[in-house]
Formats: structure tokens, sequence, C-alpha cells
């Protein structure tokens, strides 16, 4: 089969040629469109939508190959039908994988031979080499070997687990009876008032006592749970209206039951009446030990029958006690094979039937979405990047089984909303695109926030958390989960630090540098450099001063002087508050910039000019007009500068400022104020219009995509695709349009007001982290350290030790979490909500790797 260009007949081979498409002269027209380069992580991937077309008797060496080395993500044909070709092929795989799990469950309850810990032989098992498994599998295992060999010792295992049971029961049994044999032994040693008729009578009155008098009793012994021991003798009493006796002896052996394996207490009971074998006193008894499950037995006629039963019994139970020995050595044996590794770089045998199960069931899940019966066909989505290697693959696997595999491609426009979204992954990205994509995924090539998120969250969750000693150690054990990221990777409980080690260096690192711009290291200010303030000459008895400022500014971060000083508190606070609101604007004006972006990209000039533009202006002339008057105040010395907050309320209500910044400030603030509000009725009311006014000259109904062959509409399955073909254009409705533009102008309106005070959390939350370690620095280690004389070391030892623990447990843990979670909401809602979507669906291709490791315990 050879596909060609409408344009230019391009001949290019994709696979041996099928019959049926000899006889018909099928040629798949490819329409060429410009290729678009790889967009990085900036948006998606460029994606293309095509139909697999696959033999159906080699279908499953098709789609295993591409698994292996291509990202197609298939849809399902048959969702409507509900047709699964290979059902059975599920069944089979799904009876295999539950036999497996008998096996791991059984060698959880075999403890490893002369092993002083006592584990269970399930810890010799091998796991987690998922890329040597892939490099051999399909030439070693097949469905139906595997199936032989699980089959073969799940057979010899249940064959000996009911041998086993067998002999357990049996072993529990003659335990049981020694102990009635012992019971015995010790009344006929003890004289009792009982000894047995020796006349040669009837087997029916061989069980007969006579006692002193000449009065003859019958004897029924066994053994009792000893939960149930007062239950059965109320009802042997009051069943037999007090004309038995029974004595309990208590066995002073561990037993347990055979089936459930749960340990058990059994008592040895013996009951005399009067009577014979076939009077109604002992059918009564006898269905009253019945009733109770008591386990009956015969009692022995004379102390030396009980003597030498109860050494029968004891060489039964050793006989038993052996075999059940041979049976745990064949237990360890056969789980000793399972858990070696046949080959290097593999897992255990037994690991490896599992990944086996979970790869076919996979394999099978795919192939039921295929539709057709000789031919299969299935419409898939791939990036347009892979599709020389999709081709690649396809051609090797056609030459390789002698039949040919097709990649149809459709030649019509991707229809953006149906496109999935797909970001390759990245180590250093991975962390971040999970934060962004659990919030929602991105539409297909929208911009994708995790590329800033990458500087932005660390960074904020920096300005929250910033301290020089603090941030150390977090950055430290970043670098130690980058440089052990292997053993991470398969650790159960340090597998999510493997996923976090570059966000956490990164916070680590922006932690050290906010903290070196507070001057501050484990809640003690520091100076980096010669402070810019000098003491004055004190006068005597002067307790307080004002230090004298040089004229110069300090070189980098805060000046070590304002630590300690009595204004410290004020000072620092209005410098966080003000650092919070620009670095919040410029993060909100990074998102509205994105916005830009997108619109351009979409070529909606209705979005950019009535949307971006107007809240562009809004957010610049009221907010980063704002932030300009910040930073006018701090380089423009002033002996009684204005508040900021009076003034933008003046702003506002348009009241006169009565304490100008500068001159001509009443003008700007006009102007600006009177942009800000035009910017509301433009946000409000010309999209509205503009999309009635273009639904009103555009047609409605079906928008047709003309299709060359018939044939090709007919494998690409004939129906809507969700691509440009058969697109269904909605019902206008004016009234909602109006109404979700109002609400969306009211949203952002308001929204901007409350982002912009919500950025304030970072000032809160710095102030509370530095003010936290400075009460755990003054309430624990100073005082320690201030101790006199001998038992200062001491001291100093103990207060080290709880300033350590509640600095880890509080300032390292719990104060990483909150700040982490307030930068997540900073990001999601203040940040991501100018520009972003997220309404997109993810790509999932079937990928062999990713089904093993996912299922990875």
């Amino acid at each position: 089969v050879y596909t060609c260009s409408v344009s230019k007949p391009v001949l290019r081979p994709v696979g041996l040629c099928p019959k049926w498409a000899r006889r018909r002269r099928f040629y798949v027209p490819e329409f060429h469109r410009p290729a678009q380069a790889s967009m990085g992580i900036l948006r998606s991937e460029p994606m293309k939508r095509a139909t697999m077309v696959l033999p159906a008797e080699r279908a499953r060496t098709f789609v295993e190959t591409l698994a292996r080395s291509s990202n197609v993500q298939y849809e399902d044909m048959n969702g409507d039908s509900l047709k699964r070709p290979y059902r059975k092929f599920i069944q089979r795989v799904d009876e295999l994988d539950r036999v497996i799990r008998v096996l791991f469950e059984e060698m959880g309850k075999v403890p490893i031979a002369e092993d002083p810990e006592n584990r269970p032989m399930v810890d010799l098992v091998v796991k987690d080499q998922v890329e040597g498994f892939l490099s051999y599998d399909s030439s070693v295992y097949s469905l139906d070997e595997v199936e032989k060999e699980v089959g073969e010792v799940y057979r010899r295992l249940t064959t000996f687990q009911h041998n086993n049971q067998s002999l357990q029961e049996r072993k529990m049994e003659c335990i049981e009876q020694k102990w009635v044999m012992c019971l015995a032994t010790l009344q006929y040693e003890g004289g009792g008032h009982f000894k047995r008729r020796s006349s040669e009578g009837a087997a029916s009155e061989s069980d007969r006592l006579v006692a002193d008098d000449g009065l003859s009793f019958a004897a029924v012994a066994g053994t009792i749970m000893q939960s149930e021991q007062e239950r059965f003798a109320r009802t042997l009493f009051r069943a037999t209206r007090g004309n038995t006796y029974t004595h309990f002896q208590p066995i002073g052996e561990s037993l347990f039951d055979p089936k459930t394996g749960d340990p058990v207490q059994k008592s040895v009971f013996v009951i005399y009446f009067q009577g014979g074998a076939t009077s109604n006193m002992r059918e009564k008894v006898a269905r009253i030990c019945q009733a109770y499950s008591a386990r009956t037995c015969e009692w022995p006629a004379s102390y030396e029958a009980a003597a030498a039963g109860k050494a029968d019994m004891e060489m039964q139970v050793a006989e038993k006690a052996q075999a059940l020995q041979a049976y745990d050595r064949f237990l360890t044996d056969q789980f000793t094979a399972l858990a070696e590794v046949p080959r290097p770089g593999g897992n255990s045998r037994i690991e490896e039937w599992r990944l086996f199960t979970l790869k076919e069931r996979a394999i099978y899940a795919v192939l039921n979405m295929f539709e057709g019966e000789s031919t299969l066909r299935a419409d898939c989505w791939y990036p347009e990047t892979e599709e020389g290697s999709i081709r690649s693959t396809l051609l090797q696997c056609s030459q390789a089984t002698g039949v040919s595999g097709m990649l149809i491609v459709d030649p019509r426009p991707i229809n953006m909303a149906a496109a999935p979204t797909y970001n390759k992954p990245n180590g250093l990205i991975d962390a971040f695109q999970s934060l962004v994509d659990t919030y929602g995924v991105a539409r297909y090539q929208e911009v994708n926030p995790a590329l800033f998120t990458i500087i932005t969250f660390p960074f904020i969750f920096g300005i929250m958390f910033g301290d020089i000693g603090h941030g150390l150690c977090l950055f430290l054990f970043g670098c130690w989960c980058m440089v052990n990221a292997d053993g991470l990777k398969h650790h159960p409980m340090m597998k999510p630090f493997y996923s976090l080690r570059y966000m956490l260096a990164l916070m680590g690192f922006f932690a050290i540098y906010a903290g070196l711009m507070y001057s501050e290291m484990v809640g003690i200010g520091v100076a980096l450099f010669d402070s810019s303030y000098s003491e004055p000459t004190l006068e005597e008895g002067q307790t307080t001063w004002t230090m004298k400022w040089s004229g110069k500014p300090y070189p980098f971060g805060l000046d070590p002087a304002w630590h300690g000083a009595n204004n410290e508190l004020l000072f620092v606070n209005s410098l966080k508050m003000k650092l919070a609101v620009l670095f919040g604007v410029s993060q909100m004006m990074l998102g509205l910039s994105m916005r830009f972006v997108n619109a351009c990209y979409a070529r909606n000039w209705v979005d950019l000019i009535f949307e971006c533009v107007p809240m562009t202006v809004f957010m610049v002339c009221f907010f980063g007009y704002m932030d300009y008057m910040i930073m006018y105040k701090w380089v423009t010395p002033m002996d009684n500068p204005p508040s900021i907050i009076n003034t933008m309320i003046s702003m506002g209500l348009g009241t006169p400022n009565k304490a100008p910044l500068y001159e001509g400030q009443a003008g700007i603030e006009k102007l600006l104020m009177t942009l800000t509000m035009l910017t509301v009725p433009m946000i409000l009311i010309p999209k509205p219009l503009i999309l009635w006014f273009q639904h009103k000259n555009t047609e409605q109904g079906y928008e047709e995509v003309a299709v060359d062959d018939e044939e090709i509409g007919g494998l690409m399955g004939g129906g809507d695709l969700g691509v440009g073909h058969g697109k269904h254009v909605e019902a206008f409705d004016m009234g909602e349009v109006a109404i979700h533009q109002a609400i969306e102008t009211i949203e952002y309106v308001l929204g901007t007001v409350s982002h912009t005070a919500s950025y304030l959390r970072t000032w809160a939350l710095s102030l509370a982290h530095q003010q936290l370690a400075l009460v755990f620095l003054n309430k624990f280690l100073l005082p320690a350290m201030a101790v006199q004389g001998v038992m200062s070391g001491v001291a100093v030892y103990f207060g080290f030790a709880v300033w350590a623990c509640t600095t880890a447990g509080i300032l390292l843990g719990m104060d990483v979490l909150e700040c982490f979670l307030h930068t997540l909401r900073l990001h999601w809602v203040e940040f991501q909500s100018k520009f972003y979507k997220a309404d997109g669906h993810k790509f999932t291709p079937f990928s062999l790797r990713n089904v093993l490791e996912q299922t990875q315990d």
C-alpha cells in the first residue's frame, strides 16, 4: 500500500499490500499541511488523527509492537454496540491473574528457611525491573505456555494443600485422642470407683463399667472447645435430669483449626451414666455431643489399654509431624523456585508471570476497541512528530508477519475541542505538570502554565518560607533526593519524593534567596555586609537612640540594623506587604499576557480586542499604578510620605487628594480611573453583539468537507470523527451569551481586587514563619545557652535537641506544607484564572511501560 498526496503524487511505502487493496486499487490520499514544530512545554504537542487498519490474525502483534515504541491513543469503536471480540482472552488472563495472586498470598504465609527475622518468602521476590522484562518478554512468554506452567504449579500446590489439611486434621485428632488416653490413665491410676466388666457379653455391653456396689455404668469420652464447656455441661445436666456425671480436663498443648489456622483451646471430657451402648441415655448423650461439635472416641477398658492407646497416638503424631515437615520443605522449594530470577536483569519468575498477565490484559483490552472481523479498524490519535516512527514500526511488523498494517491519516482539519493534550514527560517538569493537571487539563495547544510554574511556584513559596537556615535544610534534602533518585523510585515509602526532588530543591533554593533578602537565618538577623547605619554617641543613662543612616544603600537585602530595633516589626511588615502586592500584580500581569498569546495563536480577534486589551488596561491603570506609587515612594526621599491606601481610596471615589505624591497627580489619576471605568463596558457589551452579528451572517447546520474517496470514509468509521467534518453548529442564544459575559465581567473586576488582596498571604505567612522561629529560639535554645556552671553542657545538649525537634517538626514539616498549599492556591486561582481554561482532555497513549509501571506495588 502506498500513500499519495492530493496535490503531488508522492509514493511512500507503509507496508505490504493486502489482496483486497490490490483488487480495488486502493490508495490512501494524504492532504499535506505545513508541519508544526514541536512546541516544547509552552504548548502541547501537535496531534494527528488517523485510522489504524490491522489484519485480525496478527492484530495482537501489531498492537504490542506499537505499544513498545510509539505513543498511540485508540478510541473505542464498539462503545455503542458493546461488542468485545476478545472477551474470552481477557477471561483467560483474569483467571491466570487470580491464580498468580493466590500464589503470592501463599508465599506470604511461608517463612524463609533459617531466617532470623522470620520474613515471608514473598520478600525474596525481585520486582520493579520493567525495562528488563520488556526487553525479552515477547520471545520468552506466550499465553498458552504461561497458562500451562502456572496451572501445573497451582495444581501441585492445591493437591499438597488438600493432603496437608487432611494430615493436619488427622494429627489434631490423634493429639486429642492422646489426651483422652492420658485422662483415662490418670483415672485408672487414681483408683477410681469404676472398673471394666470382664464377662464375655455382647459387643453392645463391652463398654459398661461396674461400680463398687455392683451397679453398671457406661462412659462417653471426647474433646470439646473450652468456650463451649460450661454450656455443654448445663445442657447435659438438664437433658438427662442430673443422671450423668461429666468430668473435664484442659488439654495442655497448643492446638489450631486445620481449615483456618486459628489457635483453639479444647478440653477432654468423660461422661458417666447408667446404661449400656444401646440405651436411650447413650443416644441422648451422643446427640448432645453432636450438637456441640464435640469429637468423641472410645474410652479404654483398662489402664493397660489406655497406656497402649496413648503410645500408639504419640507414634502417629510423630509420623504426621514428619509428613508435615516434608510438606513445608516442598513449599519452601517450590516458592524458592518461583522467587528465582531466570535471567540477569530480570524479575523473579512469579513476578514476570504477573507482569505478563498485566501486559496481555491491556493488549486485549485495546483490541476490544477495534471494529471489524477479518480486518480490524480503530480511530487513533498520535503526536505529529512520531508519525514517521509509527509508519516504520508498521512496515517492520508487516515484513515480519507477512500481512499488512496501515495508518490512514485523516486529511481534514483537526477539531481543537476533540484533540487530546499531550505534554512530553520531563523529570524536571513532571511534578509541576501534575499540579497543573490536578486543577484541569489544558486545551489542545493552549499555553501550559507548568512552564511558568517551574519558577513562580518555588519563588512564591520562598517568599513565604524565607529563611537561610530552613531553606538550606530543604535544599539539601532536595539534593539528596536527586542523588538517590534511583533508590527512591522503587522505595514504597519514599517514592513520592522521587517525583518531588527537583521541586524540593528549587523551593529550598528560593527560600534561601528570600532569606538573604530578609537577612534572616533560623529567626536571627545576619549581617552579610557592613550596615548602612551607625550608632550615635550615647549620653550617660541613655537607653534608647536613633540610628544614623550613612546615605548609602545596603548592597543586598534588608539592613541587619533593623533587627532588634523598636520599629522593626512596623518596618518589616510594611516592606513584606508591599513586596507581596508587587509580586502578586506581576504574576497576574504574566497571566494576562498569556491570555494575549492564546488569543493570537487561536486567531480569536474578538477575545484579543474586547477581552485581553480592556482587562490589561484595567489591571495596569489601577493596580499597576498602585505598584508604581509603591516603588516611587521607595526611591524618592520624603519628609512626610502620604499613605498609598488613602491615595487609592481618593482615586476610586474621585475626591481630592490632600497629600499628593507628585505634581500633576490629580490629572493622571483622573485619566487612569476614566480608562479603568471604560474597560468594564468594553468587556461586557461588544463581544455578545459581535457574536450575534457573526451568527446572523453564518449559515446554520452542517459544514461539509470534501473527501475524494468514499472508501476512505468507510475505513475511517464513516461517522463523526470529532474533526471538522460533520461539526454541528449549536443554536445561538443571545440571552445565554449575554449572561455568561456579564458573569465573566463581574468575576474579573471583583476577582482582580480580591486576588490582589489574596497575595497578602505571602506577607502573613512570612511574618508568621519569622516570628515562630524567633519564639522557638528564645524559648528553647537561648535559655539553655544562658545556663552557667557544670550543667551548662547538659542544658545546651537538651535545649538544642528540643529546639531542633520543634524546628524540624513544625517549621520544616507543618509550615512547609502550609506554605505549599497557599502557594498552590495562588497559582490555581489568582494566576491560572487569568488565561487557563483547563477544559481539555489528556492524551493517554497505550504504552506497555506505563501500564506496568503504574501497577507496581
